[in-house]
């Protein structure tokens, strides 16, 4: 009997607001995309969304074969709680939905998994694209879209060698996290690379267990809060069977996307640049460089919040994005860049004319600050530190964009790596480059840099 997996996504921008759905329906041995499915449908709730593309997706594997075998994979709680029974369905918008979608298929040829959201970017993508069309007021066309062949890519991008260097932390984390929690893989299963380009491996690790039976609470993947039941059925989700569980789980990452700001008139220059000299505004090159970014991060569709630097080329940065995926920015004041005190405006050169000892004391110790009353990096450290935790807490399990300055940038890599604080004057951080940390319930990071940015001038 044939089977396929069928991967289920919706979002909305606003909750309610302009939403859609994506669906793909794959081959479980090869991993090929078999069908793909995605419309953009108005304004509607995230979990309508979600409902519209699993009934999409279980149309596209009816099609294909109806006598099919299909396991449902969504990153939705709720959607996989109450089609497996486990949950009752409350809301009056979700009853008509969820009855639609169980009279596709006949119930003992469907079965539900709940994934992480970053194993589900495929479907994401496509409900992502079908959202930018209703916005460019068309539907979504199936000969534009590039879901399929950028998940492959992110995947040969994510999936580290079987024996990598000494050296690759990435690896190295995730097969130490795996080995703490005993995690194996399930019998016969093949193994994946991870889903997304800005996110640690996370296939190396065994798959999560099904979740507790509870609202789902969780953030949208378009950046719009999900909107929730009014709760579970009294019963729980059976255990595993003995001798086929999973480790512990930790759950998905919080993964910060950290994104230096575009150019200024002062950046080509290589003149200090903090928070308290005059506050530059984007020069033409930064604002090409924020719209090739935005672009970027659209066409990845990962990105879930925008959180910006109070300093005006970081908020001009942040907003080009932000309007491109349709979501707004939060001003974090932890993010600012140090006070280069009177070092303000000069080049490294100018600056060491004027105060050698001061310069020399500020290369040869964190602790020591610029002339003129300027953060030393040992304090930004804190500041940065305490913002990055209180950020984790308000987002745990999402991607989230930072857009900030070279300093915090470096200090976050910094402390994700346990490099030593000399290490931040080894680094090459250039305007508008993207890197990003993975941060895990275990306290272990994984950090991923794309600091190419050739294709943005």
């Amino acid at each position: 009997m044939p089977k396929f997996v069928v991967e289920a996504d919706g979002g909305s921008r606003g909750n309610p607001g302009p939403a859609g759905y994506g669906s793909v329906v794959l081959d479980p041995v090869t991993g090929e995309t078999l069908a793909e499915r995605a419309e953009y449908i108005g304004v509607a709730t995230n979990n309508v969304a979600e409902y519209k593309g699993l009934i999409a997706g279980l149309r596209a594997a009816r099609e294909l074969d109806p006598d099919a075998v299909v396991l449902v994979r969504m990153d939705s709680k709720l959607v996989v709680e109450q089609m497996s029974g486990r949950w009752k369905i409350k809301h009056p918008d979700m009853k008509p939905l969820a009855a639609e979608a169980a009279k596709v298929m006949p119930r003992a040829q469907v079965t539900y998994e709940w994934i992480p959201r970053e194993k589900n970017k495929h479907a994401d993508r496509l409900a992502n694209e079908a959202m930018d069309a209703g916005k460019r007021g068309e539907q979504w066309e199936p000969a534009n879209s590039s879901a399929a062949l950028d998940v492959s890519a992110a995947r040969i991008l994510a999936t580290p060698p079987a024996a990598g260097p000494v050296g690759d932390a990435a690896a190295g984390a995730a097969a130490v996290r795996a080995a703490l929690a005993g995690t194996r893989t399930r019998a016969g299963a093949a193994p994946a690379g991870a889903d997304t380009l800005f996110g640690a491996p996370t296939d190396l690790v065994a798959p999560a267990p099904a979740p507790a039976p509870e609202p789902d609470t969780t953030g949208a993947a378009t950046g719009a809060g999900r909107a929730t039941d009014t709760g579970p059925a009294t019963a729980t989700a059976p255990a595993p069977a003995a001798g086929q569980g999973w480790g512990p789980d930790m759950g998905p990452p919080a993964t910060f996307v950290l994104l230096r700001h575009g150019e200024t008139a002062l950046t080509p220059q290589k003149r200090f640049s903090g928070s308290g000299g005059s506050d530059p505004e984007l020069s033409e090159a930064g604002r090409r460089q924020a719209a090739a970014v935005a672009e970027s991060l659209a066409a990845r569709g990962t990105i879930e919040s925008v959180i910006s630097s109070p300093l005006r080329r970081c908020r001009e940065t942040a907003q080009a994005v932000a309007d491109r995926l349709g979501l707004t920015v939060t001003v974090e004041e932890g993010l600012r860049e140090v006070d280069f005190g009177a070092w303000e405006g000069l080049t490294f050169a100018e600056a060491r004319e004027r105060h050698p000892d001061d310069l020399q004391a500020w290369l040869d110790s964190p602790k020591a600050a610029p002339t003129g009353g300027g953060e030393s990096f040992a304090s930004a450290t804190r500041r940065i530190s305490a913002t990055r935790d209180r950020l984790l807490a308000e987002h745990a399990g999402r991607t989230v964009l930072l857009v900030s300055h070279v300093t915090p940038v470096k200090i976050l890599v910094r402390l994700a790596l346990g490099a030593p604080p000399e290490a931040l004057f080894r680094m090459e951080l250039s305007a508008a480059s993207l890197s990003a940390v993975a941060y895990y319930a275990d306290g272990n990071a994984s950090v991923r840099l794309l600091n190419d940015t050739s294709h943005l001038r």
